[in-house]
Formats: C-alpha cells, structure tokens, sequence
C-alpha cells in the first residue's frame, strides 16, 4: 500500500483470507496446518515451511518494516512459538533477546498485520473489576508454530511439552476461520481472574449471551477439565449460552455431559453449536 495513490476508502472491500480451516479439507490438522501447500504436502511439508520462514525473514520483514537484525528476530520466532497461549509479557520476551520492550512490540504488530500471529484480547465485558487484562498470543498456523518448535511427527507432537498449547492454538485459529469465513468479524477473547480462575476462550453469541470453551488435548475429558467452565458459568448466570470442552482425539461420547453445564465436544461439533 505505500506505493498506492489512491486510499479508496469507500470504494473498496478489504476481504480477510485466512489458512483453510477444518471445514473446507478434511486434511487440515495441528501439525498440518491449513496453507494450501502444506496441506497438499502433508508431513513433507518441512522444505515448503523452511522457504516460507526464510522468505518472510529476509525479504517481506525488512520491506515492511527494516529489520535489519534478521537473526535476532528468527529467535524471536521460536520464543514466540514456545510461548503460545501464554499471556503476552513483552518484558519476559525482550529479556532473553537482548532487544528493548518498544522494539518487541513493533515485531510482535508486525507480526500480527502480516496474518502470521494471532492475538486474544481478554473479555472485559461483565467481569472488568476483578479480570486479568492481558492478552494471549497464538500463531494463526498450527503447523508452522510446530514447525518453528522442531515437531516434525505425530509422535513428537504427541511426547511434547507443547501439545497442549499447540491443540488450543489451532482450536482458537479455527474459532476465528468459521467467524470469518460466515462474514462475520473475529469474536474471540480470553478470560483469566485475579484469582486465577481461567477458561480458554469466551464467544459471544446472539442476544448478548457468551459461549464458555475449555481446550483439552487429551483423548478424554472427565468432571475435573470442566471444573473452571463451572465456577464461570455459575459466575455468569444466564448469560451462558452454552460450556464446552473440546478434545482432540477423544473417548468420550460426544456430546457428553461432563459436568453440571458442561458437554464434551469435538471440534467440529464446537462448529456446529457456535453457529
């Protein structure tokens, strides 16, 4: 856009494309992703995902914004990816990089304007006295944090300290993918107290009412994975439009009643009841 020289402010349609999403290929997994390439590729993706990080590195950041110490900014990327779904400290991130707080923020917006991180502001609304106020961070690909984490395999996903961080990535990047693709606008917050009573992700639904989701990597999910969306949704009152858990390979019926209030869900079934 800096070479443009007409704005074409009300003449024109600024139309968001995102990765594909569970909905439109079947093949779109945690540590496949959704770029059409590598979802063609499948696990031999990894040449495709090392050309991309490189070309973005060394071309697309220092056009946009002259980062000139490229190095750096590639440990800020696996710093990122190890932090994923962790609340956005920009101080703990400037430290182990040796950069100042300011020039964190201004690769982290770089980041996030060029559609490669995704960030989840915390829900204010209702609970603003006693919330944390700090957002969350994901990659908005699953498979590229993977890649960026050294995970080549299901195995490797599976043994990782970071599968869970992972699943909840890619269940939020899907989350704002269905908003999107219905035309509609991203919706999605966190939502962490003082007390440190936590739920994944809050989505606002018709009629001012919100939908309560719980992410769990595990294949089952019992009473004690529901116990934050109950003491939330018993917090809430009727505003709750519904409490989900949403598990990755699960063994639990779907749908099942977990919890007073709580259903496990997958995620495609998450689809379906935030619609």
């Amino acid at each position: 856009m800096q070479g443009a020289t007409e704005s074409l402010a009300g003449r024109a349609a600024i139309v968001q494309r995102m990765p594909l999403s569970i909905a439109e290929s079947p093949k779109v997994a945690p540590l496949i992703g959704g770029f059409p390439e590598a979802v063609r590729l499948g696990r031999h993706a990894d040449v495709w995902f090392r050309s991309s990080v490189q070309t973005y590195l060394e071309r697309d950041t220092r056009a946009v914004t002259g980062v000139r110490d490229v190095t750096t900014f590639r440990r800020m990327h696996a710093l990122v990816a190890s932090r994923s779904g962790q609340m956005l400290n920009k101080t703990d991130s400037a430290a182990p990089l040796g950069v100042s707080v300011p020039t964190v923020t201004q690769w982290l917006s770089m980041r996030e304007a060029t559609g490669q991180l995704m960030v989840i502001p915390p829900y204010v609304e209702s609970f603003a006295k006693r919330i944390a106020k700090t957002p969350k961070m994901y990659f908005a690909d699953s498979r590229l944090a993977c890649h960026l984490l050294g995970i080549t395999s299901a195995s490797e996903l599976a043994r990782s300290p970071f599968l869970g961080a992972v699943y909840e990535g890619f269940v939020a990047v899907e989350i704002a993918k269905a908003q999107i693709n219905a035309g509609k606008r991203r919706e999605l917050y966190g939502f962490r107290d003082k007390k440190r009573l936590e739920v994944d992700f809050i989505v606002p639904q018709p009629s001012k009412r919100i939908a309560l989701v719980e992410v769990k990597a595990s294949r089952t999910v019992g009473p004690s994975d529901a116990r934050s969306l109950v003491r939330l949704a018993s917090a809430a009152g009727a505003s709750v439009a519904g409490a989900y858990g949403v598990h990755a390979l699960t063994r639990t019926e779907a749908g099942a009643r977990v919890a007073p209030g709580a259903s496990a869900v997958s995620l495609a079934q998450l689809h379906e009841r935030l619609r």
